[in-house]
């Protein structure tokens, strides 16, 4: 039944996307072309939804009384129509495909600085090395005062105005004026555009002694060969076991997906497979080739993991691979292809849906055409008490499915984890709300950055930054000196309940702004991150897999 209410929506959509875009293109090869091509296959009879559309599209075009352009209304048309189809599948206009595509390719044209406009004043955090910037002798805390003669600073400019002003094509020049502690007068410098690498990889290092930890943000072209380079430096470093975080990873690339759950994989384990309307099925089987598998594996999610998140966290679950710690899963399963039009636009269209190994569609329910109830999921999450017990996520018995191990697992809605753990709310007071919802807390490290900016410029290490940040004992006080100064007067009943987290976030925003960037943040965060204390406790409890436990499961 669904199929045939699929077919029956998707063809004469489809068949209208490209008839409006037939008549955009007529612009370029004639309009007497496109008529009589129109007329033809109007003659030709077919679906009467099919005629109409097409029909309506020459109306328009040649008796409405006023000119008007097929390009905005094929702009507003088609965006139309994919809301009529599921949830996911999506109309990009060219003026939004570099922002679409940009985090999923691995680069972008720029100058290679990590910088922060939150005090009105745009500050360089951090230069990648080697960079543009870098090159051009740019150091972490300048102020861009000027870009191309235009003040920046002191002028309230939107912070996207600004990244539109540092970022173009590579080969071209930016001169940039920048205020330099200790320098008088602005320091000029002309920076080079180039490709700046966008590393998905946010994170990796060691938590304890053999336990690596790796947070992946997004399955973006370049994921598998950054997770490649972190697994060989952890194993530099003694790693024998793997937090593997994709909390908030919200996909991207299917073959990223499956290239990385083949690295953890023994050989010929189903990884995931594809199927389409038609009922056509496409199998990936792991090769054997992957040099991951002797790791002991523990994949982090939470409700913001999704599509490519939950096929990897899928194929280990279903494989009885590692274990899955943290909290269900979005509930996507559906397998969009983009289809690119000739004016750079492109269609975004669900093509087909995707299963774990053990069979199961991890998707949640939706409506055809019915946005907002499938962005309510979340709401609904919240308020059956889902994020905080796991007695209240309920599967039916049909969506029950079994590992080769025996373990039973449940289809219909985003993974489940094997070890669920609730979110954390324990030590959320007002206080904290007002200094870190008014970004208070985080202005305080910005600031703290920059009277610091020597001794945080020569951090190159984990140690490093833990010594440095532990001889400031004043530091979590001078904090709440400077949140009473804007305004929040220090409540100490809150702030002892508080403090452990807000001294976690202190330490992991200053971390960000040295050279270990998000290794520097997440360090710091994990003390109070349970999820991530939980996996601890369950891989240093947990043996390494052994080349016999995989063979018995392959026979």
């Amino acid at each position: 039944m669904y199929k045939n209410n699929k077919h029956t929506i998707l063809f004469p959509l489809i068949l209208a996307v490209g008839i409006v875009l037939g008549i955009l293109l007529g612009q370029f090869v004639g309009r007497n072309k496109v008529e009589t091509q129109l007329r033809t296959l109007i003659s030709r009879g077919g679906l009467n939804t099919s005629n109409k559309i097409m029909q309506t599209c020459m109306l328009v075009e040649h008796k409405f009384v006023d000119s008007i352009s097929m390009d905005s209304l094929a702009e507003l048309v088609i965006p139309l129509m994919m809301k009529e189809l599921d949830p996911h599948s999506i109309y990009i206009p060219a003026r939004e495909m570099q922002q679409v595509n940009e985090p999923l390719e691995g680069e972008f044209d720029g100058i290679g600085v990590v910088f922060n406009a939150a005090t009105d004043t745009v500050i360089v955090l951090n230069v990648i090395p080697n960079g543009p910037s870098a090159k051009a002798g740019v150091v972490p805390g300048d102020r861009i005062i000027e870009i191309n003669d235009t003040i920046v600073a002191g002028v309230k400019m939107p912070q996207n105005d600004i990244v539109k002003r540092l970022r173009g094509k590579r080969g071209t020049e930016v001169k940039l004026s920048l205020k330099r502690q200790n320098i008088d007068d602005l320091v000029d410098v002309t920076v080079v555009r180039d490709a700046i690498p966008i590393e998905s990889i946010e994170s990796a290092f060691m938590v304890k002694d053999d336990i690596g930890f790796i947070r992946l943000s997004q399955f973006a072209r370049t994921s598998y060969i950054e997770l490649m380079r972190a697994l060989a430096e952890l194993r530099g470093q003694g790693m024998r076991k793997l937090i593997f975080d994709l909390r908030d990873n919200s996909g991207g690339y299917l073959d990223q997906a499956i290239m990385i759950a083949n690295e953890f994989l023994p050989k010929n384990r189903l990884i995931v497979y594809t199927e389409d309307r038609e009922g056509m099925q496409v199998k990936e089987f792991s090769d054997g080739s992957g040099t991951s598998s002797d790791l002991a594996l523990v994949i982090l999610i939470d409700e913001g993991s999704a599509s490519s998140s939950e096929i990897l966290a899928g194929a280990v679950q279903d494989n009885d691979r590692g274990t899955i710690v943290g909290r269900r899963s979005f509930g996507k399963g559906l397998v969009q292809s983009q289809l690119p039009y000739a004016d750079g636009s492109a269609l975004r269209l669900t093509v087909a849906r995707y299963y774990t190994p053990t069979g199961r569609s991890i998707q949640k329910p939706y409506k055809n055409g019915d946005e907002v109830d499938y962005e309510m999921d979340m709401i609904r999450r919240y308020e059956n008490n889902e994020f905080f017990s796991a007695d209240s996520i309920h599967f039916a018995d049909s969506l029950r499915f079994v590992t080769p191990k025996g373990k039973i697992v449940y289809g219909g809605g985003g993974i489940m984890p094997d070890v669920f753990i609730p979110m954390d709310t324990t030590d959320i007071t007002k206080y904290y709300i007002e200094v870190t919802g008014r970004n208070i807390l985080y202005r305080y490290t910005i600031e703290y950055a920059d009277r610091h900016r020597e001794a945080l410029n020569k951090v190159q290490t984990i140690q490093e930054l833990t010594e440095l940040l532990d001889s400031d004992k004043h530091l979590f006080d001078d904090f709440v000196r400077y949140a009473a100064e804007q305004g929040v007067r220090p409540n100490y009943r809150d702030i002892n309940r508080s403090r452990k987290v807000m001294e976690a976030q202190l330490r992991a925003y200053i971390g960000r702004n040295t050279a270990l960037e998000d290794n520097g943040f997440y360090y710091n965060i994990f003390p109070i991150d349970e999820v991530v204390k939980r996996s601890i406790e369950l891989l240093s409890e947990m043996p390494y897999p052994h080349p016999s436990d995989e063979e018995t499961l392959q026979n």
